[in-house]
């Protein structure tokens, strides 16, 4: 099978960067292991789970994070235990972090399908509203009700893992390990998922709902378990999110994490499922850079904020580029193209048959 250049050059970068991946530790120190790459992987699983339903369904989701902290909250309730004087906080069940852990995911998948089974047939500034309600009723519910952990966190989730998943608290290089193999397989379950039957009528969905409603496919229910598997990524992703704090707090799917998120897709490009994980990069390392490197005063022309800062990139790379970071690439390789000249045009002649009169 012959591949276009474009495609070739891409599997190439992916193929590096991969290898890169798989040998971080080697390469860069504890804090930007820990503090930059295990966390754009965690984020970059919750972006792609809101690009998927973009980039296939036609469905901007602001309800993903949401949905990550439902995972963690569950997940926190779940293994926590109650010590003495009540000092734990939620339902603190103590169960087996194996269970936990399955039973957390299982529980995100279910409450992504019901919301989209609200939603589903809703479009537009209407659908994306109403994954906003989600998000903001999650928040509200999971910071008033303190049998399920109030507005103190939760701690010390991180402290009762599976034994596949180890110590994550003294030994981070582990975690990153997990979060690049999740990262890595939510990838290739996207791509998989979205050549299939499914993922094709998906598509027609997402350009023409009526057309295929009228050639008998179940339009509403395709929205759903759409947005059933991006459940599930972003309840892997909370539960990631969840060992690698160690805790939970409402603020974590608040209106301002909701945000980051989308704005984290959006600088990727909300139109290739690779956009999530640079996104995540870009907005992490940003975050990095204004809140540690310039001094609270060194940016008082232009607010003096780190959400001054990541706005005005959001900004640029919208007026420059509305596909983002990954649609630069693609008028980067378009420029190129034109630049070298068009391709050579091949013409194969099928030799005459034997005995043909030749002209």
């Amino acid at each position: 099978m012959s591949l276009d250049p474009k495609t070739l050059t891409e599997r190439l970068i992916g193929v590096g960067m991969l290898v890169v991946a798989v040998l971080a530790p080697s390469l860069f120190n504890e804090f930007w292991l820990d503090a930059i790459l295990t966390q754009t992987l965690i984020f970059g699983i919750a972006a792609a789970s809101l690009i998927f339903l973009n980039a296939y369904g036609g469905m901007i989701s602001l309800a993903q994070t949401a949905l990550m902290g439902v995972a963690g909250y569950a997940l926190g309730n779940m293994v926590s235990q109650g010590g003495a004087g009540g000092e734990s906080k939620g339902l603190a069940l103590g169960w087996d972090p194996t269970t936990a852990l399955i039973v957390a995911i299982v529980v995100t998948t279910i409450v992504g399908f019901v919301f989209g089974a609200v939603s589903s047939r809703s479009y537009g500034i209407y659908f994306l509203m109403l994954t906003l309600t989600f998000g903001v009723t999650a928040n509200l519910f999971f910071g008033s009700v303190t049998k399920l952990g109030g507005f103190s966190p939760i701690a010390g989730i991180d402290r009762r893992t599976p034994g596949f998943v180890g110590d994550v608290v003294n030994d981070r290089e582990r975690l990153y390990y997990i979060a690049l193999v999740s990262a890595v397989v939510a990838y290739f379950l996207i791509r998989y998922l979205t050549r299939t039957p499914f993922g094709l009528s998906l598509r027609g969905i997402r350009d023409e709902p009526l057309r295929m409603a009228s050639l008998g496919y179940a339009v509403p229910l395709h929205r759903m378990l759409a947005f059933a598997f991006a459940g599930l990524l972003a309840g892997v992703a909370g539960v990631l999110a969840a060992w690698w704090n160690g805790q939970i707090s409402p603020s974590d799917l608040g209106l301002v994490a909701t945000i980051n998120l989308l704005v984290m897709a959006v600088i990727g490009g909300l139109a290739r499922i690779e956009g999530a994980w640079l996104g995540a990069f870009a907005f992490i390392v940003i975050n990095n850079e204004v809140t540690n490197r310039i001094p609270s005063d060194g940016l008082w022309y232009v607010g003096g904020t780190f959400n001054t800062v990541v706005g005005l990139v959001f900004l640029a790379i919208v007026v420059i580029s509305p596909d983002g970071l990954m649609g630069i690439w693609e008028r980067i390789w378009s420029f190129a193209r034109r630049r070298g000249g068009p391709p050579a045009l091949t013409v194969e002649v099928a030799e005459p048959a034997a005995g043909a009169p030749s002209s």
